[in-house]
């Protein structure tokens, strides 16, 4: 269905629809130089997309063209908002909307203005973190447990047992560790800008990318090679696989050794292991799950997604489509998509983890 098309079916504001569409139809004239197809139709899309919104702002009928072009977009037959999560478990998500946890039932609760966040082990506590204070907090109520203030906190991560924990986090370009109490903050090493991660049920095993691109795992080994466009670094649950997602490639790293292997699979922008250790990515605007080196598309959308959380039972996929402003829900052959995500937290929000839930567990 073409904008017109849309902008047709949408019974308000004549006048204002023709004037919106005279402007993207104006646009569009003006980009027919480009010959790449799919570049000219990215071009066209932003310029709908941006014409809509300001068409929103402006009237009633603005709002429903952007309503109809989502839909285009997104999964049809969406859930107005999140009513309940298809999985037992606590969803934790954080983003200009502050921080919040999600319970089965559906229920939000907003834990502070906290622009990043994480799960402690066993999801006892959430450690989050503003541009200048690092917190770890009570996930039941937002009480505040400990707090720290340090410039330019980013990437907040909490590992070890549940007895013996460390936190994580990058303050001014330097890695730094705390003790899980709050206590003994100390730099490690300069680090690039990407978050690091704990071996799982380890306080002392930290995997992050240095600022020269190389993968180290504190205490134990530097790989020889450095990755251009790191993003993530993520552990097998069972702590046996190191991957390193890259713009370019995802790098398995044995931990022993730290030999790497690589798995030739391009623009990949988040990943997540199951508690079983299935290994899933999201590549441009599809979820694949690998059943060992090979790769299948569980789900493929129009637009680009963004984030990836497994359910603790391993039976569903999360993941966000922020252009048509929903989450969507991937399980087996099943699909639930829940829409008005942003205006249900606040601003669009980053997906954080989904662990055992609604108790400690």
């Amino acid at each position: 269905m073409t904008v017109k098309q849309l902008l047709e079916r949408v019974p308000a504001d004549r006048e204002a629809e023709d004037r919106a569409w005279a402007v993207v139809r104006a646009a569009y004239g003006e980009r027919e130089h480009v010959r790449a197809w799919p570049r000219r139709r990215l071009m066209l899309a932003a310029v709908v997309v941006a014409v809509a919104a300001g068409a929103a702002a402006l009237s009633p009928s603005g709002r429903a063209v952007v309503d109809a072009v989502r839909r285009t977009i997104g999964i049809s037959h969406a859930a107005p908002a999140l009513f309940r999560l298809p999985a037992p478990g606590r969803v934790l998500v954080s983003g200009g909307g502050g921080t919040w946890v999600v319970s089965p039932d559906g229920s939000k609760r907003r834990l502070g203005g906290y622009r990043q966040a994480a799960w402690s082990p066993h999801g006892l506590y959430v450690i989050a973190a503003t541009s200048t204070e690092l917190a770890a907090i009570e996930p039941s109520d937002g009480s505040v447990r400990w707090s720290l203030a340090r410039p330019n906190v980013v990437f907040p991560r909490w590992g070890g047992s549940r007895t013996d924990t460390r936190v994580a986090y990058l303050s001014d370009g330097r890695l730094r560790i705390v003790a899980g109490d709050g206590t003994g903050d100390s730099a490690v090493a300069p680090s690039s800008r990407v978050a690091p991660a704990w071996r799982p049920g380890d306080r002392r095993q930290l995997a992050y990318v240095a600022s020269d691109g190389r993968v180290v795992l504190l205490g134990a080994w530097r790989s020889p090679r450095r990755y251009a466009e790191p993003r993530s670094l993520v552990w097998s649950p069972d702590g046996t696989s190191l991957l390193l997602v890259t713009a370019r490639e995802l790098v398995l790293f044995a931990p022993a050794s730290g030999r790497a292997r690589t798995l030739p699979i391009r623009d990949v922008t988040a990943a997540a292991f199951s508690r079983a250790g299935q290994l899933a990515v999201v590549r441009r605007n599809a979820v694949l799950v690998f059943d060992g080196e090979a790769p299948r598309t569980v789900f493929s959308t129009r637009g680009r997604l963004r984030g990836l959380a497994w359910s603790p039972n391993g039976r569903w996929l999360l993941t966000a489509l922020p252009a048509a402003d929903q989450w969507i829900f991937v399980g087996g052959r099943r699909v639930l998509a829940v829409s008005h995500i942003a205006s249900q937290f606040g601003g669009t929000p980053s997906l954080d983890g989904w662990v055992t839930g609604p108790y400690p567990g």
